[in-house]
């Protein structure tokens, strides 16, 4: 069942979001123990106006258990997106000035889909295109017509399933060092 993140998610959430920042690569994670990261992305999410914000998140529930999250904003909340992260931080006595994402993700106009991750245990499942299937729910809640991501160059079996979701190359964008395809799909009304 697919249906919107609620605060009560948070701590299912940031396994599953912790997931992203690795692949990512991000130096946070050199720095600071991964019971401490979760703790402080448990604590974000809680905040609707974070990036990762319950409010800003789908999930896919099986057997009363997250099997999935996705998570995205409209472009014009990307300034705004990460000060609940500070705030986490600073609760955890962290540096406040640590940033996990400091180059533009997003184009203007569109709802940005900036996660999508599934539980190891429920992959294979066809969960993430499920979720996919359900971004224009969300996109259309927000007003956009336009949903946008970001795909790294190195990963062209997601690249592959957004393409079958219809999902078209609109330009190249190097983010945290690495190189991905932006790709935007247009959604009906």
């Amino acid at each position: 069942m697919i249906r919107f993140a609620t605060k009560e998610d948070s701590q299912a959430i940031a396994p599953l979001i912790l997931v992203i920042l690795k692949d990512m690569e991000l130096p946070l994670l050199e720095e600071v123990s991964e019971p401490i990261i979760l703790s402080v992305l448990s604590e974000a999410i809680k905040n609707p106006i974070y990036r990762f914000g319950y409010q800003r998140g789908l999930v896919y529930e099986e057997d009363g258990e997250v099997a999935g999250v996705a998570f995205g904003y409209p472009a014009e909340d990307e300034p705004i997106i990460d000060e609940p992260l500070r705030r986490a931080l600073k609760e955890h006595d962290l540096s406040q000035d640590i940033k996990l994402f400091i180059d533009p993700e997003t184009l203007p106009n569109e709802w940005y889909l900036d996660s999508i991750s599934v539980n190891e245990k429920y992959r294979g499942l066809g969960i993430g295109s499920k979720l996919l299937d359900a971004l224009p729910e969300i996109a259309k809640r927000e007003g956009k017509k336009v949903i946008g991501l970001n795909v790294d160059k190195e990963n062209p079996a997601a690249k592959k399933l957004y393409s079958r979701k219809g999902f078209k190359d609109i330009t190249e964008m190097t983010i945290s060092g690495h190189l991905y395809d932006h790709m935007q799909k247009e959604i009906s009304e």
